[in-house]
């Protein structure tokens, strides 16, 4: 489909998913919103496609909300702004359940909602010039729809002062803080970007989709019988599995598994 907002371009099993409006530094409104949820619940059912990256045009990635429609927002009734809301909520979570692997490019400054946007990706790399903030505290608000993936992202304590503060912080703290996986120059960006999506390109997609899932599934669950029941029967089901079989044998017959043919 043709999108206003969005750049959507698949090159081989890899889809670019690329937020184009620069002239507002990507912030994001009601047709942003939507047309992410669109192309991130199409590209998760596209067979052709084995990675997602999430980048953006301009200087900024992402300046969070656009102010014209949180303007608009303020005159809503409790009942259209929960809806609104829950548009924003719904688009976070089709990227975060999204099956095949999310990597964000992260080349400027990212605020606000744009930090829950990255939060939701898989793996987030980070030009060293980049900047963030969760700034809705200096304008009476909450993160509360980015909440449950900026908290997992950070963690508990770093959400408490930076939720709290607003403080402006650097990609060097989103690293230390566990926000970014990867701090690059920019100029090095694409080329460590192009490593990542080659090696999740060069794994078998069926046991990355459930990988993903995995780690979604037994994060912060306690060590009881009933998870190591589940973990068994997970492993049982995989090695059982077209691809599980074809990768043991491959690696067994010194050859290329049949996903990469």
């Amino acid at each position: 489909m043709a999108y206003e907002t969005l750049e959507v371009t698949i090159a081989g099993t890899l889809a670019t998913v690329t937020l184009n409006r620069p002239d507002v530094r990507n912030a994001f409104n009601e047709k942003t919103i939507n047309e992410l949820t669109l192309a991130f619940d199409e590209l998760g059912r596209n067979e052709l496609v084995r990675a997602v990256l999430l980048a953006a045009n301009g200087a900024a990635f992402c300046a969070g909300g656009d102010l014209n429609w949180m303007k608009a927002m303020a005159g809503y009734t409790h009942a259209e702004n929960n809806a609104d809301a829950m548009q924003l909520a719904q688009m976070l979570r089709t990227i975060y359940l999204c099956p095949k692997p999310v990597v964000a490019r992260v080349h400027g400054d990212c605020y606000a909602g744009g930090m829950g946007l990255v939060a939701a990706c898989d793996v987030v790399v980070v030009a060293d010039v980049a900047n963030f903030c969760l700034s809705e505290v200096k304008l009476g608000l909450i993160p509360a729809t980015i909440s449950p993936y900026v908290i997992k992202a950070m963690g508990e304590q770093a959400s408490r002062r930076y939720f709290l503060t607003a403080e402006r912080f650097g990609a060097a703290e989103a690293y230390r803080i566990g926000f970014a996986h990867e701090v690059v120059p920019a100029d090095g960006l694409d080329a460590k970007v192009a490593e990542i999506v080659k090696a999740l390109l060069g794994n078998s997609p069926n046991a990355v989709k459930e990988a993903k899932t995995l780690v979604r599934d037994v994060a912060a669950q306690p060590v009881t019988d009933a998870l190591l029941a589940d973990t068994a029967l997970r492993i049982a089901h995989i090695r059982a599995s077209e691809q599980g079989r074809e990768g043991v044998a491959s690696f067994l017959e010194k050859r290329k598994p049949g996903w990469l043919n």
